[in-house]
């Protein structure tokens, strides 16, 4: 019975020492970050039947460590904070493109707005030469403003890449060790017949929990504990203590940004597509630069190129200080078609710009296909990816935008990205930089006859793109004929034809040569000029239209450079250039607020889920003070229990001697 005893206290003093030192583990691992909380699990050891009175105990004994976890909600901590590190990281970089567009002080809005004061100033003064030299001062401003904010957002293009190529080596760095860690975990859990090594397996998801924080993850527990880890679609990055190798690699339909590509088992890296990167930083990152970066570059770009074909093609209108015709008054980025770097064909494309009015703020790929046995080029938006058109050959217009072949020959899967205002911004400047040389004059001067007897007069004549080619060499005179039935016009050039655009909007055309109806308040357009005339004429009475000698103290160019400040000429003729840039703003602003608020939801969510997750898994200090003098009088008491039983012994020896 004292044997017996003594036994029992000895397996109560092993299972305290094993809860002491359990305990002491989880004390000293508090705040190890990833670290749960481990128990020794102490069972009965059973007892020992005696015919004379049954089955007396047999102490107890420690059958295994486990770990406080839950496994459910460990992977709902790891998806939280997964989508918590994406939006952050969308969150940090839009938010530069925000305070960068919508500073009242260095945005392009107040600077928009200097410029055409500028020009109204030549437009009331266009003698001026101070006034002059003030718009293309203000013009350089602008011009370097857009250039400074293209060159902010090519910045941060460059900081997401190198950002990427970050994330990649972190990537592999967790991989390579999940592995190492799935094959150490085995080795161990097989030396110790399937006993679980608790602190491996908290370091392998503290190292799932890491990943997942720089990339969405999928992980599947195979037979034997070990984890297989997939991201993307199901691509492989961890099979079971094997890891596969992510890589940073140019683009190939855009090289100025930096993929992800999954090299195979051949050692060749395939890259993958930027939509099938999601959650952590780095698909924060991908879809900020999807879905805002590229936007707004192409958003200011093709402000930049509307602005610089508006105002160019209306200087272009007028006549300097020196008689001669109006310049570019701002020099103009060129659309860029990239091929993609995998094309099997030597095909060499050039696009341009067929109405920069259509243009919209997306990219486009070409691809060259074969549809049904027929090789044709298809045109897809790729902000909405709507497929715009599919065409037997080339050259191709699509949105403002036209594209031709150069040279070479297309083989089928080749493709092409357009960008067609992806520089506009970058390229714009100011050609003009001699005061006398800004075309604030028209081309034309209108008068009438000072011995007209009649009331009627004739408005300041404008003149089209269509003038350009053939400017008067000499005055026409104008002259009203009321003996005609119904009265009417005659003087226009023989070989022109004349279109009458009537005060209730009604147009008549008339063929060169034909007597031209007179009305009063009509519009009266040819040859690339028009003017109105209103009033009560008299028979004989004249109006002349004459080439303009002498445009010193003439504004009237001027005067229509300055409503192109309000004029509708970007995407299809529903928005200037100021709300244009307002609707760059607002979108950048709203989804800037969007994110933010949407990430500090996340934030919240994952708080939350983190606390439950260290109510199961954390270490308690308090919960581990109690334990450890809870096991300490256990340990104590089962020694008193052997120290009962050597007396015992002693006693029985003696009593033998």
């Amino acid at each position: 019975m004292a044997n017996s005893l003594f036994f029992t206290g000895l397996s109560g003093l092993n299972a305290a020492q094993a809860a002491l030192v359990t305990t002491g583990h989880n004390t000293a691992n508090v705040n190890t970050p990833g670290y749960s909380r481990q128990m020794a699990q102490v069972v009965s050891a059973g007892g020992t039947y005696t015919p004379s009175v049954g089955f007396f105990g047999n102490g107890a004994q420690v059958v295994d460590v486990t770990r406080s976890y839950d496994q459910f909600l460990s992977s709902q901590l790891n998806q939280a904070q997964s989508t918590n590190q994406a939006l952050a990281a969308y969150s940090t970089q839009i938010n530069q493109i925000n305070n960068l567009l919508a500073n009242q002080t260095t945005g392009l809005a107040p600077m928009l707005q200097t410029m055409f004061k500028g020009v109204q100033a030549v437009a009331n003064t266009p003698a001026d030469p101070a006034a002059r030299q003030q718009l293309i001062s203000s013009g350089q401003a602008l011009a370097n403003q857009f250039r400074t904010m293209s060159q902010v957002l090519t910045g941060l293009n460059a900081n997401v890449n190198d950002q990427i190529s970050g994330s990649i080596d972190q990537i592999n760095t967790y991989a390579t060790q999940i592995a190492s860690i799935n094959k150490q975990i085995a080795l161990l859990s097989n030396a110790a017949g399937g006993q679980a090594p608790n602190d491996l397996l908290d370091q392998r998801d503290s190292l799932v929990n890491s990943l997942g924080q720089l990339v969405a993850t999928k992980v599947v527990v195979q037979d034997g504990g070990q984890y297989n880890v997939f991201i993307g679609t199901g691509q492989t990055l961890v099979l079971g203590d094997k890891s596969s190798t992510l890589k940073a690699v140019t683009s190939a339909a855009d090289p100025s940004r930096t993929s992800v590509a999954l090299v195979n088992a051949a050692g060749v890296a395939v890259e993958m597509q930027d939509s099938v990167i999601s959650g952590g930083s780095l698909g924060g990152l991908m879809q900020f630069r999807n879905q805002t970066l590229g936007d707004a570059q192409n958003a200011l770009g093709r402000m930049a190129i509307g602005l610089a074909d508006t105002f160019n093609a209306q200087h272009k209108l007028g006549i300097d200080l020196n008689g001669a015709a109006g310049q570019d008054f701002f020099t103009q980025a060129s659309p860029a078609a990239t091929a993609n770097s995998r094309n099997t064909g030597n095909l060499l494309v050039t696009p341009s710009f067929s109405d920069t009015s259509q243009l919209t703020t997306s990219d486009y790929r070409v691809d060259y296909v074969n549809v049904a046995g027929t090789p044709q080029y298809s045109v897809t938006r790729l902000s909405d990816n709507k497929v715009l058109g599919s065409y037997p050959s080339l050259p191709v217009t699509f949105d403002g935008v036209s594209l031709q072949a150069t040279s070479g020959t297309p083989q089928i899967g080749d493709s092409f990205l357009v960008q067609p205002t992806r520089t506009g911004a970058r390229d714009l400047t100011v050609t003009v930089t001699d005061p006398a040389k800004i075309a604030a004059a028209s081309p034309i001067v209108t008068g009438k006859t000072a011995t007209n007897q009649g009331s009627a007069g004739i408005s300041a004549g404008k003149v089209d793109a269509s003038y350009l080619p053939a400017p008067l060499a000499s005055p026409l005179t104008l002259k009203y004929d009321s003996t005609t039935t119904p009265a009417s016009l005659s003087g226009f050039p023989a070989a022109a034809a004349v279109t009458v655009t009537n005060p209730d909007g009604t147009v008549v055309n008339y063929a060169a040569g034909a007597a031209v109806t007179y009305t009063d308040g009509a519009s009266y357009s040819f040859s690339g000029i028009s003017a109105t005339i209103s009033g009560k004429p008299v028979n004989g009475d004249t109006f002349t239209i004459g080439p303009n000698t002498g445009g010193v103290s003439d504004g009237s160019n001027a005067l229509l450079l300055g409503a192109l400040q309000n004029k509708k000429t970007l995407a299809g003729g529903t928005a200037s250039y100021t709300d244009a840039y307002g609707q760059l703003v607002s979108s950048i602003g709203n989804k800037a607020n969007q994110v933010t608020i949407a990430n500090t939801a996340q934030t919240s969510l994952a708080a939350q889920i983190k606390a439950a997750q260290q109510s199961v898994s954390g270490v308690n200090q308090d919960e581990e003070t109690a334990n450890l003098l809870m096991y300490q009088q256990m340990y104590q008491a089962n020694a008193k229990v052997i120290q009962t039983a050597s007396t015992m012994f002693d006693a029985i020896l003696g009593i033998v001697a």
